[in-house]
């Protein structure tokens, strides 16, 4: 039987920023070009495929104040390197999210006269869009600890796309946060360390990692200083 999902459950998540609340609408586009191959004597055309692209549009709502709709997207519009990723699922472990790392190439505010002001955007993937899986869901952690683990049932070997997205951070120290993969579900080796993030700065990042991933993947953080949480989102997908 199909299993379906409803919209409402969508998660966008922008660089250090949780967009759902801004958000109504995200969509996900990939396309691939074709260059013709047709000769003489054919009676039909052939195709072959060239290079893929992709896209990540979004609409919502505007909201004028500090780290909210406004401020992220219009502050993007000249800037390289943007960690998106879209959960159509919901952000929960081992659901289904769409990666990309970019940059905004449109932004436009709507004011109709008979309704709230809106917004739209589009963000032009560097590298294509990548298919791949929540590898935590939202984590808000106070500790050092390690993620539960994800079964892909095989190793791969084209390496690994993925991104973090902090979203809230009043820890007193710095955080570090991996992606460790292991053959076992046991022992658990790095594959992924993101940037260093400092006290209470709220950040995203696109990393990627080369050659064989193994079965396994797992999150895990380690946190310096004594007090407060840091609260992270990562997506992975296997390339």
């Amino acid at each position: 039987m199909p299993t379906f999902r409803h919209g409402k459950k969508t998660a966008v998540f922008i660089n250090g920023t949780d967009m759902s609340p801004f958000l109504n609408e995200a969509t996900t586009t990939q396309a691939i070009e074709t260059a013709e191959t047709t000769t003489f004597g054919s009676d039909d055309k052939t195709y072959m495929t060239g290079l893929s692209d992709g896209t990540i549009s979004s609409s919502g709502l505007f909201d004028s104040t500090a780290g909210a709709s406004d401020a992220v997207l219009s502050g993007m519009i000249a800037t390289e390197d943007n960690a998106v990723t879209v959960f159509p699922e919901g952000n929960v472990l081992g659901r289904r999210a769409v990666i990309a790392n970019g940059q905004l190439t449109s932004y436009e505010v709507s004011s109709p006269v008979g309704d709230v002001i809106s917004i739209s955007a589009e963000v032009q993937a560097d590298g294509g869009l990548y298919h791949g899986i929540a590898l935590t869901g939202s984590v808000s952690a106070s500790a050092t600890a390690d993620g539960a683990s994800t079964d892909n049932t095989a190793a791969t070997s084209n390496g690994l796309i993925a991104n973090v997205h902090v979203t809230a951070n009043t820890r007193d120290g710095a955080s570090t946060i991996k992606i460790q993969h292991s053959v076992d579900d046991s022992t658990f080796v790095d594959l992924i360390t993101f940037s260093s993030v400092s006290a209470s700065a709220t950040v995203g990042e696109n990393l990627t990692a080369n050659g064989t991933v193994n079965r396994y993947l797992r999150a895990q953080q380690t946190l310096a200083g004594t007090t407060g949480t840091i609260t992270f989102n990562i997506a992975s997908a296997r390339r």
